[in-house]
């Protein structure tokens, strides 16, 4: 019989594991083509678990040490959940046959992936956090093509998984020699071995950076991002911009700060080398995009970079300001691609030119995509506006004025094709006339990431208090 104690700490993986089943089982039960039922048990298990996330509070480690409930892991977990609930309701709505006679099987992958993030976030096990990897890795790959009778879809989750393969194959390689140099596979021991300054372990913190870079998208790590993005579905491709990103950047704190001490200071060129990077490729590559999904793919790996400037100042306000720039992006990216979806769903076509005139066709989206476009730019006072500027502070704390300085310049270059857009909507003159037509589900799913970006964009202190809380422990 378990412990009271590992009830504690496992209780949104238990409470998701049982919804798993519960989708199954209601999918084994259907008859007929369209399975859209599963979905919304899908949405509403995902809801509870929210919910329940909030009262859930840290608990001592299980499993051997293994899985620990910190404060790290409850903050990650619950941007996870809130990412997934907005991914579920708008993929309620999808048009295409394949989300209704085969809801079972997406709506199963999509929750397996996500067990694997909760359980990557709480992983203190460099086995458990490979482990935690694949789990959350592989149903993505099978994801990316699951519109499989577009053949961009299926060359695009190829892609996909041969490169997340070599990837994961190369982070095992680095892991074999972190367990080689430390003989224990705790991230404990091996944060000791680290500061020891063994070469070894070094060495394959190098080669296991190499695999998270993939995971998080990191230039020059991003080439699956641009066509996944582009052939996938929308919703799915919203979800993944975000989510699996956030669950990257938790499992880079836990190996390379949590019991590093001043060691973690060692990984800061290497950050801001990445950094410097990928912020550059990514806002120069998005320059010439005339599909609004690759424009958005390329933005993605620009603000992964400004991500990593905060990574890159290797402390708890680094730490800090990057988990409140997660919660800004989830709320202004999605909402920017389920904008891009409501569109596409009555123009048929993902290009910026389906949206010119969206302000006098559908005022309100048009207004919603313009917020959204603001906090990806860094415009005050929007949610991305604070997360910018808290990464650009924690750098320069800690000297890293350089970094600062040309963030702050690509920021410029990103609002130059942010604007690009916003001309498209609000000057160009409309193809056609007609109201956007948004199904009730996509609606509430833009609305919620309009209320993330407002709200943490005139009130972020309660969420900054939050992050420097849970991040300080690392430390």
């Amino acid at each position: 019989m378990p412990t009271p104690d590992i009830v504690r700490a496992l209780l949104l993986e238990l409470g998701l594991a049982a919804l798993l089943l519960l989708v199954f089982a209601a999918n084994l039960g259907l008859r007929g083509a369209d399975r859209r039922v599963v979905g919304w048990i899908a949405t509403g298990g995902v809801l509870v678990l929210g919910f329940t996330s909030f009262l859930v509070a840290p608990a001592p480690a299980a499993l051997g040490g293994m899985f620990v409930q910190d404060g790290l892991a409850i903050f990650a977990k619950r941007l996870f959940l809130g990412a997934t609930l907005i991914g579920l309701l708008a993929s309620l709505g999808e048009p295409e046959v394949a989300f209704a006679r085969r809801a079972g099987e997406y709506h199963l992958l999509l929750l397996s992936s996500l067990l694997g993030m909760l359980v990557l976030a709480s992983a203190r096990d460099v086995i458990l956090l490979f482990v935690a990897f694949e789990l959350m890795s592989i149903p993505l790959y099978v994801l990316a093509g699951f519109l499989k009778r577009r053949d961009e879809a299926v060359e695009a989750a190829l892609k996909f998984f041969l490169v997340g393969s070599v990837s994961s194959a190369v982070m095992a390689y680095g892991l074999s020699f972190v367990y080689g140099a430390a003989r224990s596979t705790d991230l404990a021991k091996v944060a000791q071995a680290a500061a020891s300054g063994q070469p070894l372990v070094t060495l394959g913190l190098l080669a296991a950076f190499a695999g998270f870079a993939f995971k998080i998208a990191a230039f020059p790590f991003h080439m699956w991002v641009p066509d996944t993005y582009e052939a996938a579905s929308t919703p799915f491709v919203a979800w993944l911009s975000v989510a699996p990103k956030a669950a990257g950047f938790v499992a880079l704190f836990r190996v390379y700060f949590e019991g590093a001490g001043e060691r973690a200071a060692a990984w800061i060129p290497v950050a801001a080398g990445l950094a410097t990077l990928t912020i550059v490729a990514g806002n120069l590559m998005a320059l010439p995009q005339q599909n609004t999904k690759r424009l958005l793919a390329y933005s993605g790996i620009a603000h992964i970079g400004y991500m990593l400037v905060g990574f890159a100042a290797a402390s708890a306000s680094g730490v800090a300001m990057v988990l409140f720039y997660l919660v800004a992006y989830v709320f202004g990216n999605m909402g920017a691609f389920l904008v891009v979806e409501a569109v596409a769903r009555t123009e048929g076509s993902e290009s910026t030119a389906a949206l010119r005139g969206l302000a006098q066709r559908s005022p309100l989206l048009a207004l919603a995509m313009l917020l959204f476009l603001l906090s990806l730019g860094g415009v005050p006072f929007v949610a991305g506006f604070w997360a910018k500027l808290y990464v650009f502070w924690a750098a320069a704390t800690v000297g890293l004025y350089w970094l600062v300085l040309l963030g702050a310049v690509l920021t410029v270059v990103a609002l130059f094709y942010y604007l690009l857009v916003a001309k498209r909507m609000y000057i160009e003159p409309p193809e056609r006339t007609g109201r956007v037509r948004l199904s009730p589900t996509l609606a509430a799913a833009v609305l919620l990431c309009v209320a993330g970006v407002l709200v943490l964009g005139v009130y972020p202190k309660p969420l900054v208090m939050a992050a420097l809380r849970v991040a300080a422990p690392l430390f």
